[in-house]
Formats: structure tokens, sequence, C-alpha cells
């Protein structure tokens, strides 16, 4: 019938083809630009050549976000569409380039840290950098396979021009319609099948990156990289985008930071303790410590200590997460698990301490803002690292890494050794000027490596090796396991000898020095039986008892136990008492003698006024009293 609707199945299977035909270069090369980046990326690059493969999706996904963007492009019109295509190429190629270069020279693909650098980075060092770094190797590397791409596709789109010029001066037979027609029907089932394939394929992972940019704090961001079903974010263009939401999240909570340090107000300080020392250790499981009953002798020097009468163990300890950057974050803030608001909306305790004329020193073995740093310290540094805040907070502190934590005793004698010399050049300066400098105290914060995994790499194992597999009755546990076994406890003996000697340093002082890590960790105590952490939801006291149960103690110098007798039966009476870390910064108040509306004598354990009933939330979930003990 005349004007009748009429439908034409193979038009309409054909169109399924057209976003491809119509932009048939860009599908193309973008597809060849996403498959070189994939194949010669592989994360993490230690495992480049060790038999790793590439993502095994990069086929099927890659073509679907290439056909996705192309139908996007048909939709727009033919000549707006040829300005976005050439922006869209300048991205691409150029965010592979970089990502590509990054991988290369720092074997890391880009990063929140690296964005976060480059925006700190002048013209004048882009300048040196880009000239110290760009070099015939360079183009050898995998940055010339997509260098060679771009020259292909330039030669490409003139000989694309020339042949269509060629072809408009030659009298070519015409085609058969329904054969044109018929062919782009069978192109077109070719791409309704691809496109089945490739979202039935992708689609768990399409889901997770969309949830990974949903969340509000850089903490969320963090805590979903940790899930088994993390997002793969394979593509450079991905990264990137992902770089810049992490730093937008990070922004955010710098500036409720900054706003947060304004409520600081110090009344007065006495400096009770001149010098405190808190040590933050890394990934301790409590239960291998022989200062908690551990059968094996991994932490001598700690029972000497105690044995003396210097060092006292508190018994009922827990982390809010087994998270570092978490744990850090509730550790420094002075806001506590339970207030409403976020961690960013109080203020952090080294800065009260600063305002309050302690001399602020903060030596990290983990939190050095660099160029290949992962999400998780990334997520635990940016407000360390920050040059406003780490200025307002410390006033010296490490710019560098070690490989063995013996790196940070170094750290702090070269620091002292310099503090030293300022202070008798001031000193001559007030003889001079008959000005007396004003006494203050210390506050030390160490930050150790532990026994982060790798265990193995957490100890020279030349001159520190104690314990071996065969020392270990564990008929359950194959020689494998038996050997990343003996490796941890070799590294929780190697502390042992680090945490001796941050006490000697301080024995000559009025001091305390309080230890406590960060987390605990897995280390094949139950089954399943396994090492690491587990990051799951569900939370039960078979977790919170390797994970979560820390080892915390204080340790007093001679000057101090004799100093202040009360002080020290206060710590020596509240051991027994629970304990969660958030806490924590209200105890250093108090030792610091620091007056300020800030202070909570509810949340400070040695004081008679403690509230020992107070939920401990871990992960913001499960209230540890109330887990349920075997």
């Amino acid at each position: 019938m005349k004007g009748k609707f009429k439908i034409d199945p193979l038009k309409w299977i054909g169109w399924l083809f057209s976003p491809i035909q119509q932009n048939g270069a860009f599908f193309v090369f973008m597809f060849a630009l996403g498959w070189i980046c994939t194949q010669l990326e592989i994360m993490p690059y230690y495992l480049r050549n060790k038999g790793a493969e590439p993502y095994e999706l990069s086929v099927p996904e890659l073509f679907l976000d290439v056909y996705v963007v192309c139908v996007i492009l048909t939709l727009i019109p033919r000549k707006i569409r040829i300005w976005v295509k050439a922006l869209l190429y300048i991205l691409l190629y150029g965010v592979a380039l970089v990502d590509m270069f990054c991988y290369e020279r720092f074997e890391s693909t880009l990063t929140p840290t690296m964005l976060m650098l480059a925006m700190e980075t002048t013209g004048q060092e882009a300048q040196e950098f880009l000239s110290g770094y760009l070099s015939w190797e360079t183009v050898k590397s995998g940055v010339g396979w997509i260098l060679l791409l771009i020259i292909v596709h330039i030669l490409w789109t003139f000989l694309r021009k020339f042949f269509s010029r060629m072809r408009q001066r030659l009298i070519l037979p015409k085609v058969n319609p329904l054969f044109i027609k018929s062919l782009k029907a069978v192109l077109g089932c070719v791409v309704a099948w691809l496109l089945y394939s490739s979202i039935s394929q992708t689609w768990d992972n399409k889901v997770s990156m969309h949830r990974l940019f949903s969340y509000d704090t850089i903490g969320q961001v963090e805590h979903e990289q940790t899930k088994k079903e993390r997002a793969n974010l394979y593509l450079p263009v991905y990264r990137l985008a992902f770089g810049i939401y992490a730093n937008r999240l990070a922004s955010h909570q710098l500036v409720q930071l900054l706003a947060a340090s304004e409520k600081i107000q110090v009344d007065s300080c006495s400096y009770r303790v001149p010098n405190i020392v808190l040590v933050i250790g890394e990934s301790y499981n409590k239960h291998h410590s022989q200062l908690y009953g551990y059968d094996k002798p991994t932490t001598p020097r700690q029972m000497a200590l105690q044995d003396e009468g210097s060092l006292v163990a508190f018994t009922d300890v827990v982390s809010t997460w087994n998270l570092t950057s978490f744990v850090f974050k509730h550790m420094l803030s002075l806001y506590a698990v339970g207030d409403s608001g976020e961690w960013c909306d109080e203020p952090l305790f080294p800065e009260v301490f600063r305002k309050a004329g302690y001399h602020v020193t903060f030596i990290t073995n983990q939190f050095e803002s660099k160029a290949k740093e992962a999400i998780y310290d990334f997520s635990g540094g940016f407000f360390l690292n920050n040059p406003e805040l780490s200025q307002r907070q410390f006033d010296s502190r490490s710019t560098r890494t070690h490989r063995y934590d013996d790196g940070v005793l170094k750290e702090y004698d070269a620091l002292e050794k310099e503090s030293g010399v300022r202070s008798q050049e001031t000193g001559d300066r007030s003889q001079e000027t008959g000005v007396r400098r004003q006494e203050s105290g210390e506050l030390v914060i160490l930050h150790l490596m532990g026994s982060h995994v790798d265990y193995r790499a957490r100890y020279p194992q030349k001159t520190q090796t104690y314990f071996t597999p065969q020392m270990y009755d564990r008929p359950e546990l194959n020689d494998k396991q038996k050997q990343i076994l003996a490796h941890y406890d070799n590294s929780l003996r190697y502390n042992d000898s680090i945490v001796a000697c941050i006490t000697q340093r301080f024995a000559n002082k009025d001091a305390v020095v309080i230890y406590v890590p960060d987390h605990g960790e897995e280390i094949f105590d139950g089954s399943p039986y396994m090492y690491g952490r587990m990051h799951g939801a569900n939370i039960d006291y078979r977790l919170a008892r390797n994970e979560m149960e820390i080892p915390f103690w204080i340790w007093g110098s001679p000057q101090y136990r004799e100093r202040h007798p009360y002080g020290w039966l206060a710590i020596q009476n509240a051991k027994s008492r629970p304990l969660m870390v958030d806490a924590l910064p209200h105890l250093l108040l108090y030792l610091g003698g620091i007056s300020t509306p800030l202070y909570r004598e509810e949340l400070n354990v040695i004081s008679p006024k403690y509230d020992q009933k107070r939920p401990r939330i871990l992960k913001n979930v499960t209230d540890y009293n109330q887990l349920k003990r075997p």
C-alpha cells in the first residue's frame, strides 16, 4: 500500500555497521592504539618479564568502547564531527604517549600522585625534565610504537585524500545497490554478534568502573580498589580520568582540613612530658609477638624492657581499619569514630602540638610522594605531603624512604644533628642579643615499614635471619607457607631491634615512647590459611583477631618514671582498658600538657574519666565489643 510504513530488515541490520563505516579511520587507529597500550603495559611492572599476561578482555572491551564513541560521533553533524575527532586524536594519542613514557621511565602508568606532582611542577622544571628524559632510548621503547602509529595515521590521511581524488577521475562500474545493502547487513550481523559478546564479557568491569567513579571521598575509592571485583582501568585515558577524579576528592578533603586547622585554640602548655615519641608500625599480628604470649622469640628486647619495668604492654587494643590510610587519618585527626561529619572536619594533632610550642618531627618510611605511588599510599599520604599542611604540622620531616627501617633511625639522627646545630646558633644569637630562647618540647612521629608484604624484603636476610621453616611444627602448612611464616617472624624480630634502638635514643631524657602498628595481618592463623589481609564487608572475630587486634605499649625513660610517678602509675593501671586507636590523640594531648577545647578526657585512656564502655566500631560497620569469641 502506498504510504504504508515498510520494515526493511537488511537496512535496519546494516545500520549497526554505519558507525564504523562513517568513522572507519577513527575506529581502526584508536583500536590499534588501545591494543598497543594493553599489550605493552603489563601491570604491575615487575611482572613484565615473568610470564604475566595483558588484560585478558582487552580486545572485546576495546571493540565496545571504540564502537560506542563511533556511535556518538555519528550523531554529530559532519562539519562539527571533523573537529571533534581531531580533538579526540590529540587527547587520546597525547595521553597514551605520556602514559607509555611514564611506564617505561618510572615503571608505572599514570597515577593520581603523578598528576598531583605534575600540577605542582613549574614551567622551568618541566622543561628540564623533558630535556633530561627525552632521548633516542625513549623512542626505541614502547613510546616508539605509538609514534609509529601516529606516523602511519598521518600518512593514511594524506593517501586517503589522494585516492579519493583519483577515484573521482576514474569511471568505475556501478555496483548493484542490493549487493551493497546485503553486504552491510552481513557486516551489521557481525557487529551485532561482537557487541553481544563484548557486553556479556565486560559488563562486570563496566559496572565496577561506574561504581569506582561514584564515591564522595578518596577513602571510599581506596576501599573499592581492595575488592576482588575492582575495576580494571585498562586504557590510558581511563587512568587519566581516575587520576583527575582522585585528586579532586583529595583536594576537597584538603580544603576541609585547612578549614579545620582554624579551630585550633591552645590556652596553655605545661610540657608535662617534654619528649614524646610515637612509633607507628605496620601489619603487626599481635599474636605473633612474644610480648603477648607467642611461642617464638620475636620480641626479646621488648621482653627485656618489660622485665626491667620500663615497658607497659596494653592488652585490649584494636585498630579502626585494616588499611593503613584509614588508620592514619583516624590516628592523626582529633575526630573520633562515631562523631558526626568526617575525619577531615577536625584538626590533626601534630599541628596542635606545634602551635603549643613542641618541635614536631615526622619521619616516614612509606608516605614519600612518588610518581608510581599506588592509590593506597596516595590516599594515606596526600594530606601529609601537601606543602601547606605539612608546613603547619611539622618542623622537620624526612624526604625519602629506605629499604629497611634502620634508615628511619639514620634519618632521625641526621635531623637531630641538624636541629642541634640550629639550636646552638640560636643560643649564640640569644646571648648576643640578651633574648632568652623559649623552652619547648619535642614530638617525634616515626612511621616504619614494619612487616608490610613482601615480608622477606623487610629485614636484611644475611644478618637478621633467625627463624627457618624447619622451626615450625605446623603439619597443616606446606613448605612454602612455612617459609613465608618464617620471613614474617624474622621481620618482627628485626622490628624489635629497631624499636629498642628508638628507646635507647631517649634513655637519658624525660621521655615516653608509644608503639602502635596501623593494623594486624593474616599469617596462617586460622582456616582458610592465608597471609595478607581480607577486605570483605563481613567482620567476624577471626578476622578481627588477626587484622584488628594490635600490640600497643608505652615505654618510660628512667627520668620520666622518676619525675612522674603518678603518671607512670596511671599508665600501668590502664593497661587492661579497652582502647581503639582513634582515641590516641587525646592521650598524647594529655601527656603534652596541652590545654585546648579540642581535648576530650573521656577519650584519654589513662584518665580516671576514660569511657571504657565506648563502642569500638571496626570499618564503620561492626562493634568489636559485641563480636562473639569462640
